[in-house]
């Protein structure tokens, strides 16, 4: 019933054919199937009047060695078997619509392809995997709020001459173990494992369009510009000629991660495509696989030219079978969803469903926001204000990120970290994981007016990622009356509020050690010397490291901050009035949920003096002015709290 209206929505008789009219294939051998003995290839295009598939040399060449005509079958399908192992041929498909001929493409199914994406490739996945993939497990993981997630670029992490890594800018390099800076300070896969995270989230890893994988020096991107769905990027990899090697390497990238305790989300942009009309989906099936407005033009509720189409059935299925492929072919741990609010409620929830099927404690999250507007309407789409709609999916809280740094949008506003205290609500909000609480006031908040998370575990609480400048970047450019001490304070404060709050923890790698991008504020496409982690800033930053490893270790030790159920927020944590000025507190109660801590308080000193909190003696302390004391016995009969700080006490 809502597909049917969403799609009569969306319709234009002048422009576009009625998509409802195209039949729905329901089989799950789209693209190749591939045996020693023949190969099935098989596409989705009601509305050819001719399909061929084209044989080629090589993954660069543009002229087809070989043509063969494919056979119109059931539901819109054509098929073509060969018989005898096809195994390292390169091929594409074009389809013949109203007499004219459209490009040739991989299509949308490919699983491997040659450089640049261009031609898809024959391969045997078996002949894919890394020695002992079979035995391949990922690491304990028991429910969603234990999460502690580094949001990583594959080529950020190596490509910095003091990485020490060899393999740099390489799936490979994320896999070697020992590597140093040149003070000897642990790198790479080292360095994450010893910040002590859970997940590991990687930028865009599937094959984008935008970096050229013929050259020596390939330029930068984020990859928010998919090409080919199914099949990891050729960039990463140490041979992009070869369709094995870039699967294989990736495959290496998640088997050591998970034998070092670490899990692999996957950032995934089912949203739009970088190309339109000569993308693989619309040489195929022009039109259906995107939305159009009333006029007939794509909609672009991303900001990127274009946005799919979720709701209608084709794509809900490309969609669905894409994300079980990766996680039933390279063992994936979890999804962020990039500008999910794009995508409709019924086919994430169907996702979440069917992923939760094949892997129970696998983690789904996303951008519950669009870029634009969007012909479907706000109530049937996965946005942030219908999170409690959504199943086992967490949304972003972007009320939390602007409270504790200040607006994303203007670059002069400060966060609460700052010293603006009239962004004290948002960050209680965000303390809370956007759930219900007596002691918030809603009208305070600065992007939302009311809860919409039902428990913590559709929050994910942090204040940088990938986008806008980075955390260190913000701060001084908005605090610029603080000093490089006070701005290190701030910093150490904003990540102190990340980690100390509900619902699942987020960190943008390299804010460990003040990570800086020379104030570019999106970086998708600067050069190394803007993207790469300095690794040298370990060193010099090495007491702020050694502080965010351990409040790490700390969320990790103390379940008092990993409440599961909303519900127990209003009466385990209880914020403090009638405090001196710019202090934020509140307490825990640790007890009803197995924390062998009984009571914990935490106090944000926000302001830019000092302030005294008497009546302490029956605390013991463990964070001290954004320092670890550690379980000792630190009673003491009042605590000063210095300007920019965390503070963290708690009775056994």
């Amino acid at each position: 019933m809502v597909i049917g209206f969403l799609n009569f929505l969306f319709h234009s008789k002048a422009q576009w054919p009625d998509f409802n009219k195209y039949p729905e294939y329901a089989g799950n051998d789209l693209g190749l199937t591939y045996t020693a003995q023949e190969s099935v290839f098989k596409i989705w295009s009601p509305p050819a009047d001719k399909a061929e598939l084209l044989y080629y040399n090589s993954g660069a060449d543009t002229v087809a060695s070989e043509t063969h005509a494919m056979q119109k079958s059931n539901n819109g399908t054509w098929v073509l078997k060969i018989k005898g192992d096809q195994k390292g041929k390169f091929y594409c498909f074009r389809v013949r619509i109203k007499n004219k001929w459209h490009d040739a493409v991989p299509d949308p199914y490919a699983k491997a392809v040659g450089i640049n994406g261009k031609k898809a490739m024959v391969v045997d996945l078996h002949e894919t995997n890394p020695l002992n993939w079979q035995q391949d497990i990922s690491p304990e993981f028991k429910k969603e709020t234990d999460a502690i997630i580094y949001e990583l670029h594959v080529r950020d992490a190596s490509i910095s001459p003091l990485s020490g890594i060899i393999n740099k800018g390489k799936f490979l390099g994320l896999t070697e173990k020992g590597t140093t800076n040149p003070d000897g300070l642990s790198t790479g896969l080292d360095h994450i494992k010893e910040l002590g995270v859970t997940h590991v989230h990687l930028l865009p890893v599937y094959d984008f369009y935008s970096i050229d994988e013929t050259s020596l020096h390939p330029n930068y991107n984020w990859g928010y510009d998919p090409q080919n769905y199914n099949v990891p990027e050729g960039s990463y990899s140490t041979n992009p000629y070869d369709g094995i090697t870039r699967i294989k390497e990736f495959k290496q990238l998640i088997q050591t991660f998970h034998q070092n305790g670490l899990r692999v989300v996957m950032d995934v942009v089912y949203n739009h495509t970088r190309l339109t009309e000569e993308s693989n989906f619309s040489q195929l099936v022009p039109g259906y696989y995107y939305r159009q407005t009333k006029d007939g033009k794509f909609s672009n509720a991303t900001g990127c030219g274009n946005e799919t189409a979720s709701e209608r059935p084709m794509f809900r299925k490309f969609m669905l079978e894409s994300m079980k492929y990766w996680v039933q072919e390279y063992h994936i741990d979890g999804f962020r969803v990039d500008l999910m609010g794009v995508h409709d409620i019924e086919t994430m929830n169907l996702v979440s469903k069917e992923l939760h099927e094949l892997k129970p404690d696998i983690l789904i999250y996303g951008e519950g926001w669009t870029a634009g507007s969007s012909p479907i309407p706000d109530s049937l789409r996965a946005l942030k204000t219908n999170v409690a709609k959504l199943d086992r999916i967490a949304v972003f809280s972007d009320d939390i990120r602007d409270g504790i740094k200040g607006s994303w949008h203007d670059i002069l506003d400060k966060g609460f970290v700052a010293g603006d205290w009239d962004k004290v609500e948002s960050v209680k909000f965000g303390i809370v994981a956007s759930c219900k609480h007596p002691q918030v006031d809603y009208q305070k908040i600065n992007n939302s007016k009311a809860p919409y998370a039902k428990d913590p575990s559709q929050t994910i609480s942090y204040c940088s990622c990938h986008d806008n400048h980075t955390l260190w970047d913000k701060l001084f450019l908005s605090a610029t009356s603080a000093s490089p001490v006070q701005l290190i304070e701030m910093h150490k404060l904003a990540l102190s509020i990340v980690l100390t709050s509900q619902g699942i923890a987020f960190l943008h790698a390299g804010t460990e050690m003040l990570r800086s991008k020379k104030m570019v504020e999106n970086s998708f496409e600067s050069p190394d010397s803007i993207n790469a982690i300095d690794w040298g800033g370990k060193t010099s930053h090495k007491e702020v490291f050694e502080y965010i490893k351990a409040l790490v270790k700390l969320r990790k030790e103390h379940p008092a901050f990993r409440i599961a159920k909303g519900e127990d927020l209003p009466r385990d944590i209880v914020f403090r009035n009638n405090l001196p000025a710019n202090i934020l507190s509140y307490t825990i109660n640790g007890e009803p949920h197995g924390d062998k801590w009984k009571k914990i308080q935490v106090f944000f000193n926000v302001g830019a003096e000092q302030q005294e909190i008497i009546g302490t003696a029956d605390w013991s302390v463990a964070v001290l002015n954004n320092h670890l004391l550690g379980e000792k016995d630190n009673k003491i009969s009042s605590v000063r709290l210095q300007p920019y700080s965390c503070t963290i006490m708690y009775q056994q």
